[in-house]
């Protein structure tokens, strides 16, 4: 891949309806301010930091699940198009200056120009809004994992803390990575049993130390529900209705606590 991103944004997708919602939630737990409503239906929201660039947006959806999806902040962008279609990725919509595609196994995706964001904004109340989580059935698995390594060569993709993860870690400065969960390994986001396949899906993921349950109590008065308790993450539901996840992992670094932390 001869054009890098040089920025990532994690999106928070929820219902139309209840998309003030979800903003005024997410809002709350990045200490952001929204920006003005954009797109033909005012579907687009970003969060913006104070002194830092943006890295987190809310979308507005018609149809589908609460979900997530990245948006990948590029130089080039019919460049990075085609280059990432050359790979197995086909085109959902192409807009004005920026497109819309989907992995093989059917994840989201979209391709922006880059306008020169660089700074990343900082850990908030204990936690950082870092990852977006692909949650891929089981026959997709590996595909899924050689796309996401070939269209993002210059980070560093390698198996995670568990047999079900792989980590897609960006280099330094880019504040959004991305982990792919096998799911019918253990159980999904929400505790639940996965079944044998299906498709995928994405929900969003929080680094939180060793406070994940400081993070959690906040989280609740701030409206969301506990779904599950696991060792090393705990799932929550949105106000609008989105599941997501407070992880162990180092804020600062993403990764996994430093020993004696």
């Amino acid at each position: 891949m001869s054009r890098p991103v040089r920025w990532t944004y994690a999106f928070v997708d929820r219902p139309v309806a209840l998309s003030e919602r979800a903003c005024a939630f997410w809002t709350a737990v990045t200490d952001t301010r929204p920006s003005e409503p954009r797109g033909e239906q005012e579907e687009f929201v970003t969060l913006l930091p104070e002194g830092a660039d943006a890295c987190v947006k809310v979308q507005g959806v018609v149809a589908g699940e609460a979900g997530a999806h990245l948006d990948f902040a590029v130089e080039d962008v019919p460049g990075f198009v085609e280059e990432a279609r050359g790979l197995g990725a086909e085109p959902a919509a192409v807009h004005d200056g920026w497109a819309v595609l989907r992995s093989p196994a059917g994840q989201a995706f979209c391709a922006v120009p880059w306008q020169g964001e660089a700074v990343r904004p900082p850990v908030v109340a204990g936690s950082r809004l870092d990852q977006v989580c692909l949650d891929v059935p089981p026959s997709a698995f590996d595909a899924e994992v050689a796309f996401w390594s070939a269209l993002l060569p210059d980070w560093s993709a390698r198996p995670g803390s568990r047999p079900e993860f792989h980590v897609v870690e960006p280099p330094d400065g880019l504040p959004v990575r991305i982990l792919l969960q096998r799911l019918g390994v253990e159980r999904g986001a929400d505790g639940g049993v996965d079944g044998v396949d299906g498709p995928v899906s994405a929900h969003l993921d929080l680094a939180c130390g060793a406070d994940v349950d400081a993070v959690r109590v906040r989280h609740e008065r701030l409206g969301a529900r506990l779904v599950a308790r696991h060792p090393h993450w705990t799932v929550l539901r949105d106000p609008a209705g989105g599941l997501y996840c407070l992880t162990g992992r180092d804020p600062d670094t993403g990764g996994l606590p430093r020993p004696g932390s």
